[in-house]
This record gives C-alpha cells, structure tokens and sequence, in this order.
C-alpha cells in the first residue's frame, strides 16, 4: 500500500495528537487542524488522500466541513462523533461520509478502519472498464457517466455501485454491501447502508423518489435492474 497524506481535523489537541502517531506509524503523512475554516484551507492547499473529521468543530462543525469537501471532492472522509445514537451518525453519512467512528474510540480501530478504506480503493481484479445500460464505468480511474454525463461518487458510493454493475439483477442484502463497500465487518446499523444507496440515487436516478436503476426488495435488499 502506497503511504498517502491524511488530514486530521479535531479541536482537542491531545486527540489529534494521538491519532496523528498511530497514523504516522502506518508511514503516512499526516496534517492537522482545529477547526472547520483551518480545515477548508489545510485541504484546498494540500489535496489529501484521506480526512479524519470530528462533527462537533468550533465555527464550522464537521458535518458542514463534509458537505462543503464533497462538492469538490470524493476523498475518503471518516467522521468523528461522540453521539451514539444513530440519527446523529446517518447526519454525517447524508453529509457524505464514508464512514465513522464514536468517541471514546481506540487510535489503533481508527488505524484499521484507514487501512480497509486505502485497500479498498485500487481496482479489483476484473476488468478495468464496465459497460451495462446507461452505465460506463472506468475502475482505475474511479469515473462514473450515466448517459455521457459524468458523476461524483464518494468511495463507499463508487464500490456499491461497482457491486451492482458486476452483478446486475442479483439481490444484495445489506452485509453484501456492507462487505462489498467497507471490505470489513465494522461496527455498522442496518440504516448506513440505506442512506448510501439514498445518496447514491440522487446522483444517478432522473427521479431518487421513483428510481428506474437500483430497485428495493422490500425484506431483502436492493438490485441493479437487468437491461
């Protein structure tokens, strides 16, 4: 795995600390900041491969850092959240997440959790390119068009997306894609994936409230129709 630069965004400086040395363990290279404005900046000047995020930041909070990346960028971003309860943490996957992790949290998960996402990324063994219906997708260069129109997925979106172009019709149930978009059983709830696949058909569906491309199951799980 190639060492990448990851940006640590928390206002507790102890935490950033800590985190930035299990990091640094792996051979990354690692940034930091302590708020939402010192992020933007940290992020637009260095372009980095990953961002650690916690939500609660003075200025602007870690939710409106993620919505503000992902309408420039499809970095891996993995939140930091000391709420539990699940409302809070589909917040910061419907800003654009790919994943998170609560607070108090051991820095070696928050390590593991980087690992799965970074070897996730490269491409699958397969072809490099997909073609099914409206879909062109070229995996090495992680781009999407649906109908010559090119899209901005983030990581998790990209592989649930890869999933179902590799196996149209097939139903996946949520520990699929679970699987197929984490790599890893993490610490996930039933309702994560949904608002993926929620955030995905906005980007990809004429109309997310009436979808034509991935249908649900109901009582199994979703599948890409068949052309």
């Amino acid at each position: 795995m190639t060492n990448k630069t990851i940006l640590v965004v928390d206002d507790d400086a102890k935490t950033v600390e800590l985190v930035k040395l299990y990091l640094e363990r792996d051979g990354h290279k690692v940034l930091t900041a302590y708020d939402g404005e010192e992020a933007l900046r940290v992020f637009r000047e260095n372009h980095p491969s990953l961002v650690v995020l916690d939500v609660m930041l003075p200025g602007i909070n870690g939710v409106e850092i993620c919505r503000r990346l992902r309408t420039e960028s499809d970095v891996p971003i993995v939140m930091l959240t000391a709420r539990t309860r699940d409302e809070d943490k589909l917040t910061g996957l419907d800003g654009g997440a790919d994943d998170y992790v609560t607070k108090p949290f051991s820095p070696g998960e928050l390590a593991a959790r980087v690992r799965a996402i970074f070897r996730r990324l490269p491409t699958e063994r397969g072809p490099a390119e997909i073609k099914y219906g409206d879909f062109f997708m070229n995996l090495p260069k992680r781009e999407v068009c649906v109908k010559d129109k090119q899209l901005t997925l983030t990581a998790v979106e990209f592989k649930i997306l890869a999933a179902f172009l590799r196996e149209p019709g097939r139903v996946f149930d949520r520990v699929d894609l679970i699987e197929k978009a984490f790599g890893y059983d993490f610490e996930s709830f039933d309702r994560a994936i949904d608002v993926h696949i929620f955030n995905l058909r906005r980007k990809i569906e004429p109309d997310p409230k009436h979808p034509t491309y991935i249908k649900t199951v109901y009582g199994a799980g979703y599948k890409l129709i068949e052309v």
